[in-house]
Formats: C-alpha cells, structure tokens, sequence
C-alpha cells in the first residue's frame, strides 16, 4: 500500500509540472501568428572538465575564473619532474639496448665466419677420408666442429632477438612517459570561458582530477518545450531567434535538436486531446560564428524566449512584436544535429 502512495505522488508531482509547463508555453506563446511557434528557457553552454589523466602534483594554472579562453590556450601544467627521470633512464635504456644489438651483429658475423670456415674443413675431411687420406676420426672431429658452430651462431641469433625485444620494450616506455608529460600540459579543447577553478597549485590529484570546469561558448543554445504538433514541424536546421529578457535584440539562430520522444507525459494518453499535451525539448543553438563576434557579451542562465519558424512557413516575415529588432547577421544560418 504503502508503494502505491508512493506511485500516486510521483505521478501526481509529474502532472503537476506538466501543468505548469503547459500553462508557462500557453502564456508566453499566445498570440503567436501561424507558422512560428515558441517557448520560454535560458541560455546555456555545455560544460568540458579540464582533468588529469594521470595521477600528479598540480604545478601552474594559467588561468582564472571568468577568463575568455581560446581552443589550445594553456590552461594548466602538472609537475613532472618524476615523468621525465623515468623518461630519461628509458631513453638510456634503448641507448643500452642498442649497443647491444650492434656488438651482438658483430658477434653473428663472427659465428658466420666461424661456421663457413668449419663446413669448409669439414667438406675437405670428407674427401680425404673418401680417399683415404686421413682417418674417418678427423672427418668426425670437423665434423663435430662444424655443430659446435652452428650452435654458437644460433645462440648469437637469439642474444640478437633478446636485445631487439630489449630495444621495443624500452623504446615503448620511452613513448609512454612521453605521452605522460605530454598529458600534463593541459589546454583548452574549444573557444570558452572558466567556470571553476577546481585546484591550486602544489595540490595533488589523482587518475581524472579535475582541475577547471569550462564552459564550451562555441555550442551556446536554448532548450525549449513545444507541443507534438509543432514539435513535428520543427525542422533541424530551422530558422529561429532568441530574445532574452535583458536585451532588445533577436538573436539568430537555428533548431540543432528535436527529442524523438516526449519529455513528460501529464497522464496515461488514451485521447486526442491528451496527446496534444505532450510536449517535446527542441534546442535552439546560436550559430558559433556570431557567438565569436560577441564573445565578450555571452552569458550564461539569462532567461528569455525562443521562436521557431516551422515548416510550411518559409516565406513568411520574423513578427516584430515577438522578436525585435535584429542584431547584426554574420551570414546563412546553417543546420546541425546535436
């Protein structure tokens, strides 16, 4: 019984947002003419942990909360005086390694020699034993040195696979501890700005330490709810234009995302109307090339609404009274999926 309550709240807690939803969309989109449609959300930006991939001591962080970060700028760099010890002694590791390879090939010319001068007695023992010349004792003496020959220049074959092992496993290493130190120059994978700083220098960190959280401005967007039916004739790629609250301008942009699935379902959907009510997440994106012109301007969690033109209603005008004036257009508004 007692689980059953438990289902009755949760789905009671769900209708009561569903209704809410419903009734903020109704307000903030009525009036809208034909063809456009509309919901109300904030400007977001996803966000990219800066961490460590290996575990170490944080040495300098370049960078502040707040700060405008370029793709590659240097943001961090970890300690790594151990890293490049143990690089070094790799490094003398293939160095050793390889002198090795060299004086045991000297060796394998050397058994080669040694192995072609022996079959060579052997063959002329051979003959004068065949003729009688010299006993068959010294034929299988020769004999016995030409084995003992062939032994020595395999035994010098396998010291030259062991060493060529030595060299590969080294020279792995070596490639590793590169990799390492490499890994601990850490930059900035996009264009953003620092939301956190999450370490100081001299602290410690482990295997995925974070050490800043940014905020990736180049995929800046709006997430709104649209009923199913304008849902379905939100495009990818549609025209839209964000207006915040802040601000009297539209800013361009475009639909990158549509959920294939309704976010919420108010009830169980058995009739026409009740299916109406079913609302669908559609990501506005503003195109990256306008967000680099302003990126000094760009804010996250400023609320606002966002309008969509759909489908069917190309030819008509942006409504005025919903969007504003413009801002200043950096070109075509281009697609994208998210």
């Amino acid at each position: 019984m007692k689980f059953v309550r438990m289902i009755l709240a949760v789905v009671g807690v769900l209708a009561a947002v569903a209704a809410v939803a419903w009734y903020v969309w109704d307000q903030n989109t009525a009036g809208l003419p034909a063809g456009f449609a509309g919901g109300n959300g904030r400007i977001e930006a996803e966000q990219i942990d800066i961490a460590t991939r290996t575990p170490g001591r944080v040495d300098r962080i370049l960078v502040n909360e707040g700060d405008l970060i370029e793709a590659g700028q240097l943001l961090a760099v970890m300690d790594t005086r151990e890293l490049e010890a143990q690089l070094a002694r790799a490094q003398a590791d293939v160095s050793r390694a390889e002198s090795q390879i060299d004086e045991v090939r000297a060796l394998i010319a050397q058994r080669e020699a040694e192995l072609a001068l022996a079959q060579e007695e052997l063959s002329r023992a051979l003959e004068l034993a065949e003729r009688g010349v010299t006993s068959q004792a010294a034929a299988d003496q020769q004999q016995a040195r030409q084995a003992t020959a062939t032994a020595a220049l395999n035994a010098a074959m396998a010291q030259l696979h062991t060493a060529e092992r030595s060299v590969d496993s080294a020279a792995a290493l070596v490639q590793l501890y590169e990799a390492q130190i490499a890994d601990a120059t850490l930059v900035a994978p996009v264009m953003g700005r620092v939301l956190y700083r999450l370490a100081q220098p001299g602290e410690v960190l482990g295997g995925g330490g974070r050490v800043l959280t940014m905020l990736d401005l180049g995929n800046v967007y709006m997430e709104v709810f649209l009923p199913a039916d304008e849902a379905m004739r939100a495009g990818i790629g549609a025209e839209a234009r964000v207006r915040l609250d802040s601000i009297p301008y539209a800013i361009p942009a475009f639909v990158s995302f549509v959920s294939p699935e309704a976010q919420f379902t108010p009830r169980t959907v058995e009739t026409a109307e009740e299916r109406a009510d079913l609302m669908f997440r559609v990501k506005v994106r503003v195109p990256e090339e306008l967000v680099a012109e302003n990126i000094a301007l760009v804010r996250t969690g400023l609320r606002g609404m966002a309008y969509v033109r759909l489908a069917g209603a190309e030819e008509l005008p942006w409504p005025a009274e919903f969007v504003g004036e413009p801002i200043p257009s950096v070109g075509p508004v281009t697609g994208e999926t998210e």
